[in-house]
């Protein structure tokens, strides 16, 4: 039996126990053994359909297995790849599901009770999620177990897309039986690997240095990644990972990926047993997790997404790229081009009136500037950060006009208005607090902690969502606001819910992310042309979670051109430029006190969503004018940078001086008769070799010309056929390499050596 939705299909074997999920791209295949356990039998590059796959089933009879069948020294779980592994009953790796029953037992049995195939792809209720415009651009295969002496039911539910090499799974859990069970762990991604010869590729930091690419070799026992953080995913691990051949490149070999639909606490690992067989998981982290769950209750977990690719780490890329672009971000601003903005933060900080920030806009406007963000202070007693925080009213003495009469002032420039909040946070020093101190996070008899001066609001209570969807509801609605930035700044701690009992406590954070995507929701049904850009202390919340809610993320506060360079570079691994909010800013930069010209610092910045945070009026004549000319230019080609196919050329992670430290990337329009390639060198030294960049995704049979922007180079107006720019590679010697240890170290652009940068425009012809 077949059943096909566009591309997608599932083909069904053995009167309903053996499921073959397929789109031409990739195969997902499972089947149902005799003791009706689901098993993982095959995942990768598609393979065409057959009656029986059941030869993949291995089984053979090993010392010191358990076995569950008396009688039966052959069959054990610890020795068969499954979908939903539990633990205790002859499979010692990590379980996709522990819960505790009123007798204290964490023993479980679930076993398959039924499936159902349908085009499309539901919602999941109360949480982020991919989806589809048409019903044809999906099949969803869900597959129900139970386990019958607590009476709870499973059902995992597989989305497989028809155009992309990409799916996803979820489980639903509903006790159907009469008594109250606790959820406490349970992994929407469980997939059985049979082989350990994989590289692990994964996104660490910090705050200001986000999503560094860490890679290592598999090795027996647990490698993970997580979050306990509450509030974020966090700076520290992004909820996203790589599983590649050791041979892949960035543009061939087989890469598998994954990455988590929510934005809370979260851990991802793979897990080599003693046989080389590499169990993957994702899902909410199982520490300080429980989800009690009452008879005639369900409990629905995040999504997880998973991406197989022959293509290498760019082709992984290239399908979370457009997953995200086409079936994750939604409402008008999915498709429509983002505005050129100006935050004034940097050029401010508190310090600021009306009279500041319109002259501020003014400038901005000359340069072609479409958006004017209003940034923290604007707000009740806010003149610096201890105070404010929940009093979302603007401040008369800094806003006499109010946000009306700035708004008024700003749109009648031709530009749109934005404004930052922070929602989830409190200052004690606010009106909020004052009155509804309880709103507070804390836990009854110990001492809250806090985080630049403020405390986490209980977003876990409906009644504090309420308020904060009230007041800010009030102002977006007092004056042409387009756009706000939405702030977090620190994580939870002493987290207990003041609402609810005891055997509820394990629930928190997980209410409370659920809170922060009702928040969103509600917003956005009431502004539906509203902007949000994420933003987590910068980077702290940079997921796929977030972005079904927020099209762009501030990917840093780490505005430093060099610094943003490997931060933009590993944040590519699984999310597109469109989604990665990017800023020229002030030099001496604030973070690392580096200077770096503006052309180096624009030419980074437009591998993103761009925007500047400065003042203009500090600018000098010929800064202002290439400023000008940078946002022209960018407006010029936006749609080819945030919906093409994006490319990693040269590494910041891997640089080798004998190059110049250099890091390269480039994106080519999904016709490819146009891409635009950067070109950036760190520290120059003398004597350097000659150098080539190997370009990708171009038309081997057409023929491009080049225009360099930003610097001199040989080749600047020439005419190459994309055969020769991939496989011979485009010259990208500085062209004044030859003289420059002789003229005393300065180049053709005007700069020093250091931070250097040039982009090529390339144009079939």
């Amino acid at each position: 039996m077949q059943s096909s939705y566009g591309e997608a299909r599932v083909f069904v074997h053995d009167d309903g126990r053996q499921f073959h999920l397929t789109n031409g791209q990739v195969s997902y295949i499972i089947a149902v053994n005799g003791e009706g356990k689901l098993l993982q039998l095959y995942y990768g590059a598609a393979v065409r359909d057959q009656d029986d796959f059941g030869y993949l089933i291995e089984m053979q009879r090993r010392s010191t297995a358990s076995c569950p069948i008396e009688g039966n020294l052959v069959y054990s779980l610890e020795h068969l790849r499954q979908e939903f592994p539990e633990y205790g009953t002859s499979d010692y790796r990590m379980p996709a599901i522990s819960m505790a029953q009123p007798n204290g037992s964490r023993i479980t049995d679930f076993r398959f009770d039924g499936y159902r195939i349908g085009k499309g792809k539901p919602k999941l209720e109360g949480l982020p999620a991919t989806y589809v415009d048409r019903e044809n651009e999906a099949v969803t295969f869900s597959i129900d177990l139970g386990d019958e002496p607590t009476g709870v039911k499973a059902t995992l539910m597989y989305t497989m897309f028809a155009d992309l090499p990409v799916m996803t799974r979820s489980i639903t859990l509903r006790n159907e039986g009469d008594q109250a069970v606790d959820i406490e762990r349970l992994m929407s991604l469980s997939l059985d690997l049979p082989d350990d010869d994989y590289v692990f590729t994964q996104l660490t930091g910090s705050w200001a240095r986000e999503r560094s690419i860490v890679t290592s070799r598999l090795h027996p026992g647990i490698q993970q990644i997580g979050s306990l953080r509450g509030s974020a995913s966090s700076h520290i691990h992004n909820p996203a990972f790589a599983l590649a051949r050791p041979d892949a490149t960035e543009s061939h070999g087989e890469v598998i990926g994954a990455a988590f639909v929510y934005s809370g606490n979260f851990e991802a690992h793979v897990e080599v047993d003693p046989f080389a067989v590499s169990r993957v998981q994702m899902g909410i982290a199982d520490f300080g997790f429980t989800w009690h769950l009452e008879p005639g209750s369900s409990f629905q977990s995040p999504e997880a997404v998973f991406v197989y690719t022959c293509e290498g780490y760019n082709g992984m890329s290239h399908a979370f790229h457009d997953l995200v672009r086409r079936h994750l971000v939604r409402g008008p601003w999915r498709d429509k081009e983002r505005p050129v903005l100006i935050n004034n933060w940097e050029a401010t900080y508190f310090d600021f009136d009306e009279k500041a920030l319109l002259s501020i806009a003014g400038q901005a406007q000359k340069l072609g500037v479409e958006l004017f963000v209003l940034d923290d202070g604007w707000f009740g007693n806010r003149h610096n950060d201890t105070a404010g925080l929940g009093d979302w009213t603007p401040n008369p003495e800094r806003l006499p006009h109010g946000l009306n009469g700035l708004a008024e002032r700003i749109n009648g420039l031709g530009m749109m208005f934005g404004l930052w909040f922070e929602p989830e946070m409190v200052n004690k020093d606010s009106e909020l607090y004052r009155a509804h101190p309880e709103w507070m996070l804390h836990t009854p008899g110990r001492r809250a902690s806090h985080g630049r001066n403020e405390y986490v609001l209980d977003f876990t209570n409906p009644d504090v969502v309420d308020e904060i969807y009230r007041q800010m509801h009030t102002v977006l609605s007092s004056a042409n606001i387009g756009y706000i930035k939405w702030d977090m700044n620190r994580y939870i701690t002493e987290a207990f819910d003041a609402t609810r009992g005891a055997e509820h406590q394990g629930e928190i954070f997980h209410r409370y992310i659920l809170g922060v995507y009702q928040l969103h929701e509600r917003l956005l049904e009431a502004f539906p042309d509203l902007i949000i850009e994420g933003c987590a202390s910068g980077g702290g919340r940079f997921d796929m979670g977030m972005l079904y809610y927020a099209p762009q993320i501030w990917t840093s506060d780490d505005t430093d051109a060099v610094e943003r360079m490997s931060i933009q570079y590993g944040t590519s691994m699984f999310y597109p430029l469109s989604s990665m909010g990017s800023h020229v800013s002030i030099v001496p930069n604030h973070q690392t006190g580096r200077e770096v010209s503006m052309n180096t610092r624009a030419n980074v910045a437009m591998f993103g969503t761009f925007g500047y945070e400065l003042d203009p009026a500090v600018l000098s004549e010929e800064e202002f004018k290439q400023v000008a000319d940078d946002v022209a230019f960018f407006k010029q080609n936006r749609e080819l940078i945030h919906q093409g196919d994006f490319y990693r050329l040269v590494s910041p992670f891997e640089r080798d001086s004998r190059r110049n430290d250099c890091m390269a990337w480039m994106v080519v329009s999904k016709d490819r008769r146009q891409a635009i390639v950067g070109d950036y060198r760190m520290l120059e030294h003398p004597m350097s070799p000659f150098t080539r960049l190997y370009l990708q995704g171009l038309d081997p049979a057409l023929r491009y010309r080049i225009a360099v922007r930003g610097g001199a180079s040989t080749i600047n107006g020439l005419t190459f056929g994309g055969d020769e720019l991939m496989r011979i590679g485009m010259i990208s010697t500085d062209a004044s390499a030859s003289s420059s240890a002789e003229a005393g170290g300065v180049n053709s652009l005007g700069d020093p050596h250091d931070f250097d940068s040039r982009l090529f425009v390339l144009s079939a012809c």
